[in-house]
Parts: structure tokens; C-alpha cells; sequence
């Protein structure tokens, strides 16, 4: 936010979508106030009016994505030089040409079309000759387009509630205002759609060609250091056992991770295999993620719980063995590279010892180094030796542990930004991009062929007034969360500095939804979900939508210093908003649980 507002000060435009006024909004020059969870079609329709306007990038799209490339009508997937003849590539695909009125072939492995001068179309629709007979096809971009054609400014109003004639401005501003760079995190990514949330936001990013440019988002370079992940010693069988993977093979178990809901079933119900033990590191899941109740009965089911934290809390309290971690100010850690700049990014730093660890209390790394060797696996710890892994992690990039140690505040490496990296040659052929066909994907095949739309579709939120209306008539209100930025996720309320501006949980509403209820700024009221009930404090916030109201989540602790109570975790008098967003609707694709667009009502509290 600091930067943004620096930016403004020298000629940015800002566009802030958010359901709610936030400080950040009041300096935007345009404020979308979407309805939460519609993220989607807004993006849609923005993109509506920068095709039908011509605010697009032609030569991006036709040499950058995938636009040019043949869809199958019958099928949906994209025309191959196999489809045309028996000696064909499956490899590669095919477009049209403008100047030569017929079809070229388009091969990944040099990134280019055959011939001189191909001009591929990016709109029509081609009647092609193949080995099965005449096939109807149209380019990527044309499907890309009939898409956002469905998504005019009048119908995206109606879906979330942005006047139409903002939608209008947006898409102005976004073009006139380039490069454009983007911001988004889990305003966005806690929706039941947030996959294609995300593709649609990025598909405004392709229509302007910002792509790693000078002033969008740009792939800064890093620091050269060695691979420590260890992602190479898991054996591909194994790995292809991630919880979750069946189900959603594109999402986060394709790279390892796991979903809360997932473990949780695969330690209750035994699906898709049964789990018995867990080692966490400070996450307190029972707060921060949906479905504390499943939770809590999932953590006291397994045979075998430690946990590792700064402070005792609910997860913690579950776990059979709990292990003090020393904080950032107690041990010792090297970072290469802070991601926020490119200056940041060329920073290699070993954060030293300010004080030694209380008590017990040990790093992070020291425990599970020490692990690794009761398990026998110090061969792929450096033996237990924290200070030859840095070293071998420090390497490539010529800097060495001991002059990290006489330099605290970090080394600066003389990296140089590149623009359009993917533009570069390698041996005569253009770098690409990491897909399958090199090119941005505005049409994504291999999302079809695990049972996705290849575009990015607009779904209603999965629990809203509109796919739920069995539901609205009991919570008619829209709920959506935001963090209280005095505090870190469940963490710090003890804390009295920070405690006194912020001492009890709190819910807005608009003044209008508070007068039929008849609430006051203040009262305890209850937020009710399918899921259950919990307390806060009312606060009336009139620049919130009539029907949406905004919530805090990881409200537990106590400050005994200044007489502020701690609320049960796990009942109704307490004030854990997550204890009532239920797993069950969630992105089919990535698995995200709908905190940020889900169903309530509000009631004074008895």
C-alpha cells in the first residue's frame, strides 16, 4: 500500500475492487464495489468493453497467446497437424491464415508458424479438411471474445452491482493508463471460484500486453543459490499419492500441498487412504480455516499430534506433543532475495540473533534438522549442520556465510532486470512460456480434458442469494470477511498496545440492515450461517452494500493486562467467524473455501 500511494504521487491511475471503502479505495480514481464473489464476471465485462472498443493489444494476442489457434467445434479441442493427415504431429496445432486463406501449423518446439508472412486470424469461423471429414473451427481469441460478449456492461451491473457505466471507465483506464500492473491475493482466492476468478483478471492483463514490461508486473531476477527444497528426493509414485489429487488434479496436491478439508477426511474417514500422524508448524488451523468442529475432531483423532509454535492456542492444545519455537528476534536465518522490488530482490541477508531463546524454545530449522536425524535421514540434512546448508544454499551466488556475518544489514548482488524474457532467444527460438503451447493460454485444453471450461467462466458464488435462494430467505445477508490490520492473522490480541484499539470482535453492517434489525452501533449481535452462530460487536459502516456485512476471523485470546476476555473457540458465545463457513462449497479446481462470499444473518444477541 505504501508503494501504490507512492506511485499515485507520481502519475499512477488506481483502480481498487473491493466490497468494501478501504483506506486504499479512497485514493483510487476509480472504486468498483463489487458484489463479493462476482469478481469473475466483472472482469468479463471489462474486458466486453476494451474488445468492443478495440482497447486490445492485436499484436500481443496474435504473437503471445494462444488466440490464433483452431478449436474444434465439434469437440473443443485444438486443431493438430495429426487431425489434417496421417503423417501429422500431434504436437502441433493449427491456425489461419489471413494472407493465404488457408490453414498453417503452428509447432511449440520453435514457437513460430510455418511459412513467411502467416498473418493468423484471430476471429471467423473455418470450414477444415481433416481425416475424418469437414470440421468446423474458430480461433481460440474468437471463442475468448463470444465469451465476453455475453458479459455487456448492463448484465454485469444486474450480477454485481458496478454501474454499468464504471464498468465503462474501467476498461478506458486500463488501456489508456498502460503498462498496467496488477495486485491480488485472498480477496480473490477465497472464493468457490476462485480459479477462474483469477484466469479472468489475468486475461485483462493479456488484452493490455503487460506482460513483464517495464511498469506492469515483472519476473525481477534472483540471486543464484542452490535448490534446498529437496522436491527431487519424493519418488514420483509417491508423490502422485497427494491427498486431494484425484479430485482435483490441477490443483494445490499437483505441486504437494494439501487442503485442511482434505487431511481432515483422510484422517476421519480414511480417504483416500488413512493419515495417523501430523507435525505442523504454526498453523492454527482451528482459527484460521473453515470447519473448526471437523477440525478440532480431526486433530484429537489422530494417533500421533506435535505442533510447533511461538505461543500455546486452540490447534496447539490439541496436539500430544507441544514444542516452544524461538522467534524471529532469537535465532538466526539467511534469506536471498525479498520478492517486493527488484532492488529488494538483489538482497541476500543472514538476519542474526538479536537475544538468545528463552527457555526451551529452538528454530524452526534446528528442530527439524535435529528430526531429520532421529529419523535417519541426516545424509539429506548436511548432517544436522545448519551452517554447511547455508553454505551450500549460498554457492552460485558467490557470497559467503562469514561475510553475511560482517555485513548484518545484507549483501547487494549486481543483478540487472530484463524486460520481456519471454520474447528472448535461446539458440535461435523465442523462450515462451511454461504451457503446453508456449504461449499464454486465453484457451486452456488441458483444463478441458480434466472436465474444466477452457475459458475463464463466470459461476455464481456457490452459496448466494441466487444458487441458494433455499437458503437466502433464512440468511438473506451477503458475508464476507477482512483481516483487523492491528493483528496477524489469530495472533497478537494479548497484546495491550494493540488490545485497547481494537477490544472486542467486530461485525459491519450498513445502518439500513442494522435499522430492521434493530441494532445499535455496539451491541453484541449474532452472525448465523447454516453452519452455526457466533458473537460480535456491531459497527455500522455506511458505505457497505445494504445486504453485504464484513467480519473478523481468529478472535480467541484474552489480555489479562487490561481486563479483555478470550472467547471460546468452539461454541456459540464465542467469536470464531471460520467456526461457521462450512468446506462442502468449495472451487471444484483449486479447492478454495468460500470465506470471502458466503450466506448470514444478523441478529441482536439475547
Amino acid at each position: 500500500a505504501t508503494a501504490t500511494m507512492e506511485a499515485l504521487k507520481h502519475g499512477a491511475r488506481l483502480i481498487v475492487v473491493d466490497p468494501r471503502r478501504t483506506g486504499i479505495a479512497k485514493k483510487a480514481d476509480l472504486w468498483l464495489q463489487v458484489r463479493p464473489g462476482t469478481d469473475a464476471a466483472l472482469a468479463l465485462g471489462i474486458a466486453n468493453v476494451m474488445l468492443k472498443r478495440g482497447w486490445y493489444d492485436q499484436a500481443f494476442i496474435r504473437n503471445w497467446t494462444n488466440g490464433p489457434l483452431l478449436v474444434r467445434v465439434d469437440n473443443g479441442l485444438l486443431l493438430t497437424q495429426r487431425d489434417l493427415n496421417d503423417n501429422g504431429e500431434a504436437q502441433r496445432y493449427v491456425a489461419w491464415s489471413e494472407s493465404k486463406g488457408r490453414p498453417i501449423t503452428y509447432d511449440p518446439a520453435t514457437g513460430s508458424y510455418k511459412g513467411d508472412n502467416p498473418e493468423p486470424a484471430l476471429s471467423g469461423k473455418f470450414t477444415i479438411e481433416t481425416r475424418q471429414g469437414e470440421v468446423d473451427c474458430q480461433p481460440a481469441f474468437e471463442l475468448t471474445a463470444e465469451l465476453c460478449r455475453r458479459y455487456p456492461p448492463e448484465r454485469v451491473e444486474a450480477i454485481c452491482g458496478v454501474a454499468h457505466d464504471q464498468i465503462e471507465k474501467a476498461a478506458r483506464l486500463l488501456w489508456e493508463a498502460r503498462p498496467v500492473a496488477y495486485y491480488a491475493w485472498s480477496g480473490v482466492e477465497m472464493q468457490s471460484n476462485a480459479t477462474q476468478i483469477s484466469r479472468a483478471i489475468a486475461q485483462l492483463y493479456s488484452l493490455t500486453g503487460s506482460f513483464d514490461v517495464r511498469g506492469g508486473n515483472v519476473l525481477f531476477p534472483s540471486a543464484p543459490a542452490a535448490n534446498v527444497t529437496g522436491r527431487d528426493l519424493m519418488p514420483s509414485e509417491q508423490r502422485a499419492q497427494a491427498l486431494g489429487l484425484p479430485e482435483r488434479p490441477l490443483g494445490p496436491s499437483r505441486w504437494g500441498h494439501v487442503t485442511s478439508e482434505e487431511l481432515y477426511r483422510g484422517i476421519l474417514e480414511q480417504q483416500p487412504y488413512g493419515v495417523h500422524g501430523l507435525v505442523g508448524f504454526g498453523a492454527n488451523l482451528l482459527l484460521a480455516h473453515a470447519n473448526g468442529h471437523r477440525g478440532r475432531e480431526a486433530l484429537a483423532a489422530l494417533d500421533f499430534y506435535v505442533h510447533c509454535d511461538l505461543f500455546m492456542n486452540p490447534t496447539a492444545e490439541m496436539a500430544d506433543v507441544v514444542l516452544p519455537v524461538a522467534s524471529a528476534f532469537e535465532n538466526e536465518a539467511l534469506k536471498i532475495g525479498f520478492e517486493v522490488s527488484a532492488e529488494a530482490q538483489s538482497l541476500v541477508q543472514l538476519r542474526q540473533r538479536v537475544v538468545e531463546p528463552r527457555g526451551e524454545a529452538r528454530s524452526d530449522t534446528e528442530i527439524i534438522f535435529d528430526l531429520a536425524n532421529r529419523l535417519g535421514l541426516g545424509a539429506h540434512f548436511w548432517n544436522g549442520d545448519i551452517q554447511a546448508a547455508y553454505r551450500y544454499q549460498l554457492g552460485p551466488s558467490g557470497v559467503s556465510l562469514e561475510t553475511l556475518r560482517e555485513h548484518p544489514g545484507g549483501m547487494r548482488l549486481p543483478l540487472q532486470s530484463h524486460y520481456r524474457k519471454y520474447a528472448e532467444q535461446e539458440n535461435g527460438v523465442p523462450r515462451g512460456f511454461n504451457t503446453p503451447t508456449r504461449k499464454i493460454e486465453l484457451y486452456s485444453q488441458r483444463m478441458l480434458e480434466h472436465g474444466y471450461p477452457p475459458l475463464p467462466e463466470y459461476e455464481e458464488p456457490l452459496v448466494s442469494p441466487s444458487s441458494r435462494p433455499d437458503l437466502a430467505e433464512r440468511f438473506p445477508l451477503i458475508l464476507t470477511c477482512a483481516k483487523n490490520t492491528l493483528f496477524c492473522e489469530s495472533q497478537h490480541r494479548q497484546l495491550p498496545s494493540l488490545r485497547r484499539r481494537a477490544v472486542d470482535p467486530e461485525v459491519e453492517l450498513h445502518p439500513q440492515a442494522a435499522a430492521e434489525r434493530g441494532i445499535h452501533p455496539g451491541d453484541w449481535v449474532r452472525i448465523e450461517t447454516p453452519e452455526g452462530s457466533v458473537r460480535a460487536r456491531a459497527r455500522l459502516n455506511d458505505t457497505l452494500k445494504p445486504q453485504v456485512v464484513c467480519a473478523q476471523h481468529g478472535w480467541w485470546q484474552a489480555c489479562e493486562e487490561i481486563g479483555a476476555p478470550g472467547y471460546d473457540p468452539f461454541g456459540p458465545q464465542g467469536a470464531n467467524l471460520n467456526l461457521i463457513i462450512g468446506n462442502q462449497a468449495i472451487d471444484p479446481i483449486s479447492g478454495s473455501v468460500p470465506h470471502r462470499a458466503y450466506l448470514c444473518q444478523i441478529r441482536r444477541a439475547e
